[in-house]
């Protein structure tokens, strides 16, 4: 007897669960939209969110999908008071993965197609330690912009940090490390992430030894296929 009342219940729960989803989401008809200093129609920020706030500070393209249990903020607190500026930028048609953290103190832009993994976490800012007398959670190190370029896909874990730019058309493989400066058109791998391949006009895309920097991998040590670094950000 309980067989058949525990597959009805879970039915019910699932259809309440899947409608709350499509309730909760935030579109870009929402009340709660309106609280972003833009937001782009067909955008949704998928139910549930994990932390949400400084809205007022945040735009988000036409066309782009942040997955549920997303972190997107911009200031240190709710009540973090930065102007009349712009702090986080997500541009049109851009897929930012279940899980993921977007946190944004100074500036933090996504150009537009953007691809992203699950638990992928994006972020100007960062905590001191110089202070041996203040836990490093009362620290607050200076905040460094954080450009990532349109067309880059960032597989599943990887870290963006403070002061990172990244081209456009970059891959950057799952749970990669990002510190510094990627150039356009190339794959990076690792912590920190380099770059182990670049496209070359009228070349294609070679391989590059990420201990030389722009020189060609020995053919017979080259690193592994890119396509294996990478998660899937389709599932994001």
């Amino acid at each position: 007897m309980m067989g058949p009342l525990r597959r009805v219940a879970g039915a019910v729960v699932r259809g309440v669960w899947e409608r709350a989803g499509r309730w909760a989401a935030i579109g870009h008809r929402n009340a709660h939209a309106r609280r972003f200093r833009s937001f782009g129609e067909g955008s949704a920020i998928c139910f549930p969110v994990a932390a949400l706030y400084g809205e007022r500070y945040i735009s988000i393209g036409a066309g782009t999908i942040l997955g549920p249990y997303v972190s997107l903020s911009a200031g240190v607190s709710p009540q973090h008071e930065l102007g009349d500026v712009e702090v986080v930028t997500i541009g049109a048609r851009c897929l930012i993965g279940r899980g993921s953290g977007i946190v944004g103190h100074e500036r933090v832009v996504i150009g537009d197609d953007v691809f992203t993994g699950h638990h992928v976490y994006i972020t100007d800012a960062n905590h001191g330690y110089e202070d041996p007398t203040v836990p490093p959670s009362r620290q607050f190190a200076r905040s460094r912009p954080v450009t990532i370029g349109a067309a880059s896909w960032l597989g599943h874990g990887a870290i963006v940090l403070p002061g990172s730019t990244i081209g456009r058309h970059v891959v950057v493989g799952a749970g990669s490390v990002v510190t510094g400066d990627l150039p356009d058109f190339c794959v990076a791998v690792g912590n920190p992430a380099r770059v182990i391949r670049r496209y070359v006009e009228g070349q294609g895309w070679a391989d590059v030894d990420p201990e030389v920097g722009d020189g060609p991998a020995d053919a017979g040590d080259g690193p592994a296929d890119a396509g294996d670094g990478p998660a899937d950000a389709g599932d994001g």
